[in-house]
């Protein structure tokens, strides 16, 4: 009997089978996980449009892999051991913070929604804290200016002032607005400040009650000679109406010389601080000049309407006075030969721009640097004073202002 081999044994046969199972059901998962794939990808896309752009005609980067990102957005959703604390709004908002943190610039910042109503509150001029500015000095939070009659200047805070701790936050790699938002709280709420005002000092505690910070941007006062005094505490919501009422005053009065006091202004926004200058500024004078990304020079031009320009004028500033304020005083002394009396300003030669946000967020960005109308440009330099006048811890504690009585005694000079 011939015997053959058989080609078509039984487990031959049935593994063929399986083969082809297995292909079928590959090639189905396949082609729901591809479509699953694809659609997350198309919904992450979409998402990233929605967070990234606040123009919507604006064309997205191109030569970005969001990869990364979604790859540790889906670690923390699904591994956290606390799923209760995963809040994927904090997650974007801390995201987009954090890229514009990476800038390396201490003035650009997101907010989001609750900040942003608080620095909207700032600017009109009524908020609950204890009522000062902070910045960014040498990587370090500090005192920019403290408020006029707030708690903040009542319990000793000066500008130059190195905070250290926010109640038992150490404030190391803290954001400006991380800080105003920890410092800001209901009225009648403590608050604990840990402060150095020396480096080689030792840090002290200071115990700060909050209230209601209700502050005008200016003060006008008249001292003996008929010498008005122009406090301007901000450059804010408020500040043009309120200089052009002191202007009024000040021409009706008669006054025989002006000081403009710009001692602990943190400045405000650029549009005031031109229509301050247009004050004493003849039409067309140079106020201030931006110089934006491209290289291109933007001037701001006085706009009239100096009513007080044939008055003599000096201007009182201190480590405290920045941005805005340095602009104004810069334009004084460029333009009028105003006399800068008292300590070297803060230095911030950068202009921000508030643009919202959608769902309440904004964003501060840096969009120019600024020189005063001479070219200087006064980034982490300050505008150096024509007469140094110190103000010591004991002047400030026995209500001497040795500051002021330099200015009223340079203008008394000038007037004679």
């Amino acid at each position: 009997m011939e015997i053959y081999q058989n080609n078509k044994s039984p487990f031959k046969k049935h593994f063929r089978v399986f083969l082809v199972i297995l292909l079928l059901c590959v090639s189905f998962y396949a082609g729901v996980f591809y479509s699953q794939y694809k659609s997350s990808r198309e919904n992450k896309t979409d998402l990233i449009r929605t967070l990234l752009s606040e123009n919507r005609n604006s064309e997205q980067p191109k030569d970005v892999d969001f990869d990364l990102f979604w790859e540790a957005w889906n670690l923390v959703n699904e591994k956290y051991v606390d799923p209760s604390k995963v809040d994927k709004n904090k997650m974007i908002y801390g995201a987009i913070s954090g890229m514009v943190k990476s800038i390396g610039d201490p003035f650009s910042s997101f907010m989001d929604p609750e900040e942003s109503r608080q620095f909207s509150d700032d600017m009109q001029g009524t908020f609950e804290g204890i009522g000062m500015e902070v910045g960014i000095k040498n990587d370090i939070l500090t005192v920019i200016a403290p408020l006029e009659d707030t708690p903040a200047d009542r319990a000793g805070i000066k500008a130059g002032d190195m905070i250290i701790k926010i109640d038992d936050t150490v404030t190391t790699d803290m954001s400006v607005d991380e800080a105003v938002s920890k410092i800001r709280g209901p009225k009648g709420t403590e608050l604990r400040l840990t402060i150095l005002r020396d480096k080689d000092g030792d840090p002290k505690e200071l115990k700060i009650t909050r209230d209601t910070i209700n502050v005008k941007s200016v003060k006008l006062e008249f001292k003996d000679g008929g010498i008005a005094v122009i406090r301007i505490s901000k450059f804010g919501d408020d500040t043009t109406f309120e200089v052009n009422k002191a202007a009024n005053e000040i021409l009706s009065r008669k006054a025989s010389g002006i000081v403009v006091d710009l001692r602990s202004n943190p400045g405000g926004y650029l549009e005031s601080a031109v229509d301050v200058a247009s004050k004493f500024i003849p039409a067309g004078k140079v106020v201030v000049s931006e110089e934006e990304r491209e290289g291109d020079k933007k001037e701001y031009k006085a706009r009239g309407g100096n009513s007080l320009g044939g008055i003599p004028v000096v201007v009182l500033v201190d480590g405290g006075s920045a941005s805005a304020s340095e602009i104004l005083s810069g334009a004084l002394r460029d333009n009028l030969g105003a006399k800068l009396i008292g300590k070297k300003t803060f230095g911030k030669g950068s202009v921000q721009q508030l643009e919202e946000l959608s769902g309440g967020s904004s964003l501060r960005i840096t969009i120019a640097r600024w020189l005063t109308p001479n070219g200087e440009y006064i980034m982490e330099k300050g505008i150096e004073p024509n007469i140094d006048v110190e103000m010591s811890t004991e002047d400030y504690n026995l209500d001497r202002d040795p500051q002021m009585d330099k200015a009223l005694e340079i203008l008394k000079g000038e007037m004679k």
